[in-house]
């Protein structure tokens, strides 16, 4: 009998229903982070789900448990091999991306290469093979550093990195392929979705992942500026419902983007402090570093356009998505090291 993942407690059919039952549907990255997480709410609603990874991102642990999951291991760049694999699909939800800003200030082509023509690959595929709709994770880097709050997606996108800049041009494309070939898509706007099974072993990892590891390990967290920039957690549920939302709308939606948040503003200081503290270790104090290149000073998402589109509505707020993170961080920290 598998063990009850962290997290894992949503009841999905009583949110969705039968509507995914015997539905065959591709997640690219479904071997990642939120992927993973989509899938295996898929698998619980019945859905026949075709996972497509590289695994560069992502391991096949997070899928361990999940019932008929086709698992193909390869890349969104290879076109002949998302062609097989979205044979057959009605939905896509498009996962697969590289992340982190300052990874893509590094290595800006690759994240151009992936994250625009491997999208471009996903879109003339799902084109050509009769996909009704592609969910495309795209994500609030975005909005730049507009001092608008909160952030709205009628405003104009104002990308500060490559990676940013790799995920609106794939938005332009969602919207492109909508209008010119009939296929509806829709780019979900995440705003700094957090949860279990997002590895906090990246160099780039996500903050609270960072954190998380660091206090775990009895060292303090380090944040990058002053700690008072803000950010809008995003437990991964509300991430999974979102998509699960669009898939099911009966209306066009037309390539256009949507916020995915819970509409609440948190600073990092204050991330920290109650992380510490739920971990234990509230001893150990913030490590102040310089600012990062690329970083937004603020975020926090208006949440009117995706209510009024898809009736989204936040399933969790942060700080009951974190209490079950960090859960899910000590427990797995006491499999490996009971002393901890």
């Amino acid at each position: 009998m598998t063990a009850k993942r962290p997290g894992s407690d949503i009841n999905w059919i009583a949110l969705h229903g039968d509507f995914f039952r015997n539905v065959r549907v591709l997640v690219t990255g479904g071997a990642g982070f939120i992927g993973s997480h989509l899938t295996e709410a898929l698998t619980t609603l019945g859905a026949r789900v075709v996972v497509l990874d590289d695994l560069i991102g992502g391991s096949t642990d997070n899928l361990k448990g999940m019932d008929a999951v086709d698992f193909v291991h390869g890349s969104i760049l290879d076109q002949s091999l998302v062609e097989k694999t979205l044979a057959g699909c009605r939905f896509v939800f498009h996962q697969a991306a590289l992340g982190s800003v300052p990874a893509s200030i590094e290595r800006p082509r690759s994240y151009v290469e992936v994250n625009v023509t491997g999208t471009l690959n996903i879109l003339e595929a799902a084109r050509l093979s009769g996909v009704e709709r592609i969910m495309f994770a795209a994500s609030s880097s975005a909005y730049g550093e507009s001092p608008t709050l909160p952030k709205s997606e009628t405003m104009p996108p104002s990308p500060l990195s490559p990676y940013a800049a790799s995920k609106v041009a794939a938005e332009a494309l969602m919207s492109a392929y909508a209008h010119s070939y009939g296929l509806d898509t829709v780019s979900l706007r995440y705003f700094n979705i957090f949860g279990p099974r997002q590895n906090a072993n990246s160099a780039y990892a996500a903050v609270i992942a960072a954190f998380a590891k660091s206090l775990l390990q009895g060292q303090p967290p380090v944040i990058f500026g002053d700690g008072e920039q803000s950010r809008d957690f995003t437990y991964v549920a509300n991430a999974v419902h979102a998509n699960l939302l669009a898939a099911r709308c009966a209306d066009r939606l037309n390539g256009i983007p949507l916020n995915v948040a819970c509409g609440e503003q948190v600073t990092i200081n204050e991330l920290a402090l109650k992380m510490a503290a739920a971990l234990g270790r509230p001893d150990l104090k913030p490590l102040y570093k310089p600012a990062r290149t690329g970083d937004v000073k603020h975020s926090l998402a208006d949440l009117r356009q995706v209510r009024a589109a898809i009736g989204f509505a936040p399933l969790l707020d942060w700080s009951a998505g974190l209490e079950i993170t960090m859960n899910g961080y000590r427990e797995a920290a006491l499999e490996i090291n009971p002393t901890v």
